[in-house]
C-alpha cells in the first residue's frame, strides 16, 4: 500500500479495497520499523491516528466522504496541533503543547485525514539542509550521507522513503522546493495568502507560506485542495474563491508559453543539473509549450535581500521566546534580566542565533534604512521582473537547486555557501508567487528538481504543466534502495 500515491488510496479507500485503519497500520508500522535510520518523524500520534481512522471508516461507510476522508498525513512540527508537542525543531519549544490547531490542521480535520505524527525540520524553519534541528539531522534516503534538504526535510524525507503519502509543509525561502527536488518527490509553494499561517510557528512572517509535499503533482492538488482556504484569523490571508485543482491537471499545455530565465542557466549551475533541466524544458515543448528566452535581471539581488528581510522579521517573531508565558526556560536565574539571556543562549542553536542578531542589526536605529529599507527596494525590483515577464509568458521555469543533495557537514562552516542553495528560490518568496518543484532526472544517483513558477494564484496552471509532464516520465515513480 505504501508503494500507491494519494489518488491510488483514495481509490481504494472509496472501492472499500482496504480500511483506514488498514491503511494507517500499514503506515504507522512502517515508520515504527524504517524512521530510525532517517530520523525523518519526531512524534507518532499512533493511538490518534488509529481513532481518526476508525471515525473516517464510519464517514467512508456513509457515503459522500470528501476526498482526503482516511488517508494518511504527516504534519511538518511548524504547525501547532491541539495536544501534540509543537517544538518547530527547537529546545526552546521541546515542551510545547498547543491546545489548539493551526488552520491547515484543521482543514484536513475536517476532510477526515488521518494525522500519523510530526516531522523533523530545521529549527524554527531556518536553514537548507535539516542540520539544524535539536532532535539531529535527517537523513536523505537516496543517500544516508547527504543532506534531505531544509527545512521540511522531514516531510520530504518521509514520503521519499514511502512512510507516509503526503506531507504539509512550509516555505519561507525554499523550504518546500529544494528539499522536495533533493528527495526525489513534488512540492509546491502556493501564492502568498492562499493558504492560512494561522497556528503556523512563523519565521518571517512577509514571506512564509504552507504549502503540500507528496510523489505527484495529482497528489499535491488534492492535497492543496484541503489545504487552501480563506481565514478571517489571518489577517494575510487572501479573501479569493479556491478552485477545484484537479479539474485542469488533463488539459493539453499546446501553446503554453514557458519563460526560461537565463540568469537561472550561469555560473554555479551544476552541468548535470543544467542537462536534466534541459531535457525537462525539451520534453514539455515536445508537447507542444513555446520556450521564450527572459532575463529576470535583479535575481542576483534576491539572496542578499532575503537574508536582511528574513533575519529581521526573524529577529520580532523570536523575541515572544523568553522563557515567561511558555517554552523552555533556564534553570535557577539569578533574576530577569540572566532568565531572558540565559534562556535565549540555551534554547535557540546557532543558525537562529546567528539570524536574530542578523536581524536586530538591520533593525537598529542606526541602520533601518541602510539595510532593511534598502532590502525591501531591491523587493519590489524583483517583484517588478516577475510582473514583467508575465506580460509575455505564461510560467517560468528553472532548476530548482544548483546542484543535488550534498554530504553532511560540507557547507557547515560557510553560512554564505549554505544560503546560496536556495538562489533559484528566494525570489519567489520575496514576490510572493507560487512556486513547484518535480523530479527530472538523476545527477550522480541523485535527484534532481524541475522549479516551475507562475502568477499570483496560478497555481491550477501549474499544476497542469506538472502533471503533464509526469504523464510523459517516471522520475516521479522512482524510490530509494530499501524504500519498496
Amino acid at each position: 500500500m505504501h508503494n500507491k500515491t494519494i489518488a491510488e488510496l483514495i481509490e481504494g479507500l472509496q472501492k472499500k479495497t482496504f480500511s483506514s485503519v488498514e491503511l494507517t497500520e500499514h503506515f504507522l508500522a512502517r515508520i515504527s520499523q524504517l524512521n530510525a535510520q532517517f530520523n525523518a518523524v519526531i512524534t507518532v500520534t499512533a493511538e490518534q491516528a488509529l481513532a481518526a481512522a476508525a471515525k473516517a471508516d464510519e464517514r467512508l461507510a456513509g457515503g459522500n466522504a470528501p476526498a482526503m476522508c482516511g488517508v494518511p498525513i504527516l504534519h511538518k512540527d511548524i504547525f501547532c496541533t491541539d495536544g501534540v508537542r509543537t517544538s518547530c525543531g527547537s529546545k526552546m519549544l521541546d515542551n510545547f503543547v498547543p491546545p489548539y490547531n493551526a488552520t491547515v490542521v484543521d482543514n484536513f480535520v475536517r476532510d477526515g485525514a488521518v494525522m500519523l505524527g510530526k516531522t523533523n525540520m530545521d529549527e524554527f524553519a531556518m536553514g537548507s539542509s535539516n542540520e539544524t534541528s535539536f532532535y539531529g539531522p535527517v537523513k536523505n534516503p537516496w543517500a544516508l550521507d547527504c543532506v534531505p534538504g531544509g527545512s521540511s526535510g522531514g516531510s520530504a524525507a518521509a514520503i521519499a522513503a514511502r512512510l507516509a503519502p503526503g506531507a504539509t509543509a512550509t516555505d519561507t525561502g525554499g523550504s518546500i522546493r529544494q528539499p522536495a527536488a533533493l528527495c526525489g518527490i513534488s512540492g509546491l509553494k502556493p501564492t502568498y495568502g492562499r493558504v492560512s499561517r494561522w497556528g503556523m510557528i512563523a519565521f518571517a512572517s512577509s514571506l512564509d507560506q504552507a504549502g503540500p509535499m507528496a510523489r505527484t503533482a495529482e497528489d499535491c492538488a488534492i492535497l492543496l485542495n484541503s489545504m487552501a482556504s480563506f481565514d478571517d484569523k489571518d489577517s494575510t490571508s487572501v479573501d479569493k474563491l479556491v478552485p477545484n485543482y484537479c479539474a485542469s491537471l488533463n488539459n493539453p499545455i499546446k501553446g503554453l508559453r514557458i519563460g526560461i530565465p537565463r540568469e537561472y542557466f550561469s555560473e554555479g549551475l551544476h552541468p548535470g543539473t543544467e542537462q536534466a533541466v534541459k531535457k525537462a524544458l525539451a520534453n514539455l515543448e515536445g508537447q507542444g509549450a513555446e520556450l521564450v528566452d527572459i532575463s529576470l535581471p535583479s535575481s542576483h539581488l534576491s539572496v542578499p535581500a532575503y537574508y536582511v528581510i528574513a533575519p529581521a522579521e526573524a529577529s520580532a517573531n523570536l523575541s515572544r521566546f523568553d522563557g515567561v508565558k511558555y517554552g523552555y526556560r533556564c534553570d535557577d536565574p539569578k533574576d530577569l534580566q540572566d532568565m531572558y539571556c540565559r534562556t535565549r543562549q540555551e534554547g535557540f542553536g546557532e543558525e537562529v542565533q546567528r539570524r536574530i542578531l542578523i536581524g536586530t542589526y538591520c533593525l537598529s536605529a542606526g541602520y533601518y534604512e541602510a539595510y532593511y529599507g534598502k532590502a525591501q527596494q531591491v523587493r519590489q525590483l524583483i517583484q517588478q521582473d516577475f510582473d514583467d515577464a508575465f506580460k509575455s509568458v505564461d510560467l517560468i521555469m528553472g532548476p530548482t537547486c544548483p546542484s543535488p543533495a550534498f554530504k553532511f557537514g560540507s557547507k557547515g562552516d560557510d553560512p554564505v555557501a549554505m544560503y546560496l542553495e536556495d538562489i533559484y528560490t528566494i525570489a519567489t518568496n520575496l514576490a510572493g508567487l507560487p512556486g513547484m518543484s518535480i523530479p527530472c532526472g538523476f545527477v550522480e544517483e541523485k535527484p534532481v528538481g524541475l522549479q516551475i513558477i507562475g502568477n499570483y494564484f496560478d497555481e491550477a496552471k501549474i499544476l497542469n504543466a506538472a502533471h503533464q509532464f509526469q504523464q510523459s516520465t517516471d522520475w516521479h515513480k522512482q524510490a530509494p534502495e530499501g524504500s519498496l
